[in-house]
């Protein structure tokens, strides 16, 4: 079994990086050229330096990445204990390092401005990794596969987050290089493979006996953005915001198993045996979400409620099926769990979502439920019969925002009730841990999956997932035994019950933050178990905050996402001389709000600046109007054309960013005040160097 090396070591020289492992000496150093980049390995243990400036101790790479100039060596330079799963201890990452292959003597703006991107938005994420056990995979496709193969040949396409950056790597595996042809499994413990999002290990008790409580959420690396820039779903049926989370209890867990070094045997998987002779149970279940499988978006223009674009059904229909196809390969049947509002700029969602589902399914069959409180309830479509694939689809459509409102959180249990029968057939995994491979056995199989989403899938969502995770685990306690049948856990044990609730809110935080870029709203539910006002106001402040960051600050990150996980490749992408991350907007209209701001600082200073007793009162009056006149019509311009300053994503621009631009340009040029000025002086964007940009894209993939 080849697992990553757990202990680095980097030899740094003017020609070379050499990566080394202290515990195994005689395995093949892996060597990147300087300045090239190529990737080698040594023949034989690793060649002797005269020239190593340093040598430096690192937890592992992280990848390699090209920018516009050089190309970078990314290693993780600090990573800290997370707990343990299986007795295999878990790390988050904590520092991260750039090698460049270069020694630039010039500074690029681009080149800079690529590494800040990564620097700001990315390498501080919540990035985790194990060198010893695949925190990629559920434990029940863990339970699957062949433990022989190399960690990173197990881990899950999909949550494999750091995928694109090992591409250089992955590639000279299975293909090679210049000095040495055809497959090389000595990179094998080179490759670390990295999640992004929650990983929560807790080891706990209830009512006295000792179990771990883990949670884990794993981000999608496909359609990874930010919440207005990342809706719906691609051509290759990808959905935005798609998190898998899998809530775990292992009981006779050892804790206390210290961690080897890489080698052979047990050395190497930094898993030792367990001395009490008890089996290992581990039981997991496993839920997904992400966003509504069609093609729509929502269009920013400075306004609290965007606009709202949803494109046909019908062209949504190929990428619709293979999404299903994967989910219910991978899962089973889907429970599609749908909480958007039912009225409102919400409802066009509800509606293609539901014409999605009925036109995959041979013949559907509708049911709605409704009570004094909403118009509708519940609306289920199944299909008649079982005669395809997509039959295996059962929608769900509850109304959380209706159902809840009042702060009658326990109304939310409805929807536990309507989908009890699914929820027993579903079941949970169960496996127990087989010491001699070190793999498991499974006793019992989850067989299928509810996939809940509301707008964002983040608030709404996070709080019907922690409510079907707590009927699971209930469910999985009185299985066990822990619990008497009709009780819970959350008036058995108070003290796992708040445990339980913590850590449900903390993943909540980190999956929206990811997407939003704050934490979670309603997060007093999962928390406190009730809807509270000092809650709801904790939400207000959230909704402005993303008010700010979706509008101001999510451009640059979104850059980041594409740049790390390969969406844009400023080595390859042809965009011409100018500046990639540059403004192109004339400068006149750049420059309305520093006279919004000016404008305003000199109405504060004329009105809380002293004045002598005789002095004139109609003068600083005038003034305070004529600038009060200037803040005004400022404010309504950058309002009126809110499309010209919200902060778009510039590597990949969207189509109605570029779209609603040039709109926006075209009715400034009308403008009696300032339309000669702009169509004298600008600068402009260059539809051409969209276009061109575009092109280039669809030839890099």
């Amino acid at each position: 079994m080849t697992l990553p090396f757990r202990d680095v070591n980097v030899h740094v020289s003017p020609d070379s990086y050499t990566f080394t492992s202290p515990s195994s000496p005689n395995a093949p150093a892996l060597i990147l050229d300087r300045p090239t980049g190529d990737v080698r390995l040594s023949d034989g243990p690793p060649p002797a330096h005269k020239r190593v400036s340093r040598v430096s101790s690192i937890a592992g790479i992280l990848g390699i990445i090209s920018l516009r100039l050089d190309k970078y060596a990314i290693a993780i330079t600090k990573a800290q204990p997370m707990g343990r799963l299986r007795g295999h201890m878990v790390y988050k990452v904590i520092a991260t390092d750039f090698l460049p292959m270069r020694e630039r003597q010039i500074h690029d703006p681009d080149e800079d401005q690529f590494l800040s991107l990564l620097k700001t938005w990315i390498l501080p994420g919540p990035m985790y990794f194990s060198y010893s056990i695949d925190l990629t995979n559920s434990f029940q496709r863990q339970a699957a596969m062949d433990n022989s193969t190399p960690l990173w040949m197990r881990a899950d396409d999909r949550f494999f987050w750091n995928r694109f950056v090992q591409s250089d790597l992955i590639d000279y595996r299975r293909n090679g290089g210049r000095s040495h042809q055809g497959p090389q499994p000595g990179a094998d413990p080179y490759i670390l493979p990295v999640i992004f999002g929650t990983l929560e290990i807790r080891p706990t008790t209830l009512k006295g006996t000792p179990l771990t409580l883990a949670l884990i959420t794993r981000k999608s690396r496909f359609r990874a953005g930010t919440r207005y820039f990342t809706r719906g779903i691609d051509e290759e049926g990808h959905a935005s915001n798609y998190n898998e989370t899998e809530q775990i209890v292992i009981l006779n867990d050892s804790n206390s198993r210290m961690g080897g070094f890489a080698g052979t045997g047990d050395m190497q998987s930094g898993k030792l045996g367990g001395s009490d002779g008890r089996e290992m149970q581990i039981m997991s279940y496993v839920q997904t979400r992400g966003s509504v499988p069609v093609y729509w978006a929502e269009i920013n223009a400075l306004k609290y409620t965007p606009k709202l674009q949803v494109r046909g059904i019908e062209t949504a229909m190929p990428a619709a099926k293979k999404h299903f196809d994967e989910q219910i390969r991978i899962y089973g049947d889907n429970y599609l769990v749908n909480l958007v509002n039912q009225n409102g700029r919400e409802k066009r969602i509800k509606e293609a979502y539901e014409q999605m589902v009925e036109m995959l399914q041979t013949s559907s069959v509708e049911k709605t439920k409704g009570d004094m409180i909403t118009d509708e309830k519940f609306h289920i479509i199944e299909p008649s019969s079982s005669k395809q694939e997509y039959d295996r689809l059962h929608y769900i459509y509850f109304d959380f925002h209706h159902e809840t409102k009042g702060l009658q959180l326990h109304r939310a249990m409805l929807l536990v009730e309507q989908l009890h029968d699914a929820l027993i057939a579903q079941q949970y995994f169960r496996g127990v841990e087989m010491p001699a491979n070190g793999g498991l056995e499974a006793r019992n199989l989850q067989t299928s999956v509810v996939r809940t989403n509301c707008m964002d899938s983040l608030d709404r969502t996070n709080v019907v997932q922690s409510m079907l995770a707590r009927w699971t685990l209930d469910r999985i306690f009185v299985d066990l035994g822990l619990l008497q049948r009709g009780e819970t856990f959350a008036t058995a044990d108070t003290a796992f019950e708040f445990l339980f609730r913590n850590v449900w809110a903390d993943n909540a935080d980190t999956v929206s933050r990811a997407y939003a870029g704050t934490g979670a709203m309603k997060t007093d539910m999962t928390r406190l178990a009730k809807r509270t006002k000092a809650g709801m106001f904790g939400d207000g402040k959230i909704a402005v905050t993303r008010y700010y960051l979706n509008n101001f600050r999510d451009g640059p990150r979104q850059d980041a996402y594409d740049l790390f996980l390969g969406a844009y490749h400023p080595a390859t992408a042809a965009v011409g001389p100018s500046l990639v991350l540059a403004a192109r907007r004339p400068i006149l209209i750049q420059s309305i709000p520093y006279v919004l701001a000016f404008s305003v600082f000199l109405v504060l200073m004329a009105l809380f600046t002293p004045r002598l007793p005789d002095a004139s009162v109609l003068k600083p009056r005038l003034f305070i109007l004529f600038w009060l006149v200037v803040a005004g019509w400022c404010l309504n311009f950058i309002l009126g054309n809110g499309m010209l300053y919200v902060n778009w994503p510039k590597l990949n621009p969207r189509p109605w960013a570029t779209e609603g631009y040039q709109d926006a340009i075209s009715n400034v040029r009308k403008d009696k005040l300032l339309g000669p000025l702009v169509a004298r002086h600008e600068r402009g964007l260059s539809t051409a160097r969209y276009l061109n940009a575009e092109e280039g894209k669809k030839r890099i993939e």
